[in-house]
Order: C-alpha cells, then structure tokens, then sequence
C-alpha cells in the first residue's frame, strides 16, 4: 500500500511505501516541507548552455551587445484607412453599376497619400522611410546626371494616377541577320510568283 504526501508550496503528491519509511525513520513530509520552501523562494540563475558548452575550449565567449531600444511606436492611422477602404468599395459598386446601365465610368477615386511616406524631392514619389533613405540618395545621383524638370514629373505622375498610360514613340522591332535573310526570300518568291485569274 503506497502512502500519499501533498506539498502546500508546489501542490504536488508525492507517493512513497510503507517500507521506506520504516526504514528510514523519518516523516517525509516534515522532510520535504523545509527544502521546498527553500527552493521555491530561492531564485534560480538561468542557464547557459553556450558557456557550458565553451567550457575547457580554447573559444573565447562572445559577449552579447544590448540591444537598442526599440524605435517609437507611430501612431496609428486606421481611421484614413477604414475611410479610404470605404470609398474604394463605393466606388467599385458605382463602376459596376454603370457598366451594367451601359453609362460611362465614372472617373477613378483620388489617390489616397499615406503620411508615414517620405516624399523624394527630385521625383515626387514615396517610400516608407528606410527605402526613401536609399532611394533619395539613388535619385540624387541620377538627377545631377541628366537634366531634371519636376514638372515633367509630376506630369508623369498624374498620368499614372489616372490610370492612363504613357505611350511613347513605338520603336521598331530589330531584325538579326537569320530574320532579314527569311524575309528578303519571302519577298522575292513573292515577286516570282504571279497569280492566274481562272
């Protein structure tokens, strides 16, 4: 028959047979009582497995480096968002609405600016602020190489907003030399033949 123990510190049950109590001659719980408390109130040290493991090596350990503090924690802006996701939605029902009565479209709801963007003064775009970091000192470069008008642009920038695409002079297809020799056959065996009216 085994004997049951309760420990008040960690709430556990301990069991134990008669036999080894007999023969030990003392009471297990006034035994366990003291070291637990001892224990539990004592606070451990954590445990480092990289320096038991560096221990009797010659591997110097490497000490950790504190960590910055963490960057400041922006504000939130859900509200232009949830406004912005709204006007999105109507916009799409009026699109689907006047494609269905066969009306024209309507125009295309303004582009919405998110404030955290960083604007590059040399192109108008923005990024998010690491980007805009790398992307503005690029654009520097760039800009003191060739001739630069922001008015162009933003020109160019109001184009892509309102969807329409920038169509420059079309470019004419090159031809390698296995081409331009297939084409000059074609021609001629074109020329060669005459068509007969039956």
């Amino acid at each position: 028959m085994a004997l049951h123990f309760y420990c008040e510190t960690y709430r556990r049950i301990f069991k134990a047979n008669r036999a080894t109590v007999k023969v030990k001659k003392y009471n297990i719980e006034e035994r366990h009582g003291p070291i637990c408390k001892k224990l539990f109130n004592r606070k451990r040290k954590p445990f480092n497995a990289l320096k038991q493991r560096l221990q009797g090596t010659d591997i110097p350990t490497v000490k950790k480096t504190p960590q910055s503090k963490s960057p400041p924690v922006r504000k939130s802006n859900w509200r232009q968002q949830h406004e912005d996701f709204i006007n999105t939605i109507r916009s799409a029902k009026q699109c689907t609405l006047a494609i269905k009565e066969g009306r024209p479209l309507p125009p295309p709801p303004p582009p919405s600016l998110n404030p955290d963007y960083i604007q590059c003064p040399y192109c108008m775009r923005r990024f998010n602020e690491a980007a805009a970091k790398r992307h503005i000192n690029f654009c520097k470069d760039q800009s003191s190489r060739r001739v630069f008008n922001p008015a162009q642009t933003a020109a160019k920038l109001t184009s892509r907003a309102q969807g329409k695409a920038q169509m420059g002079p079309k470019k004419e297809p090159t031809v390698t030399s296995a081409v331009g020799a297939l084409l000059q056959n074609r021609a001629q065996v074109a020329t060669n033949e005459v068509p007969t009216n039956s």
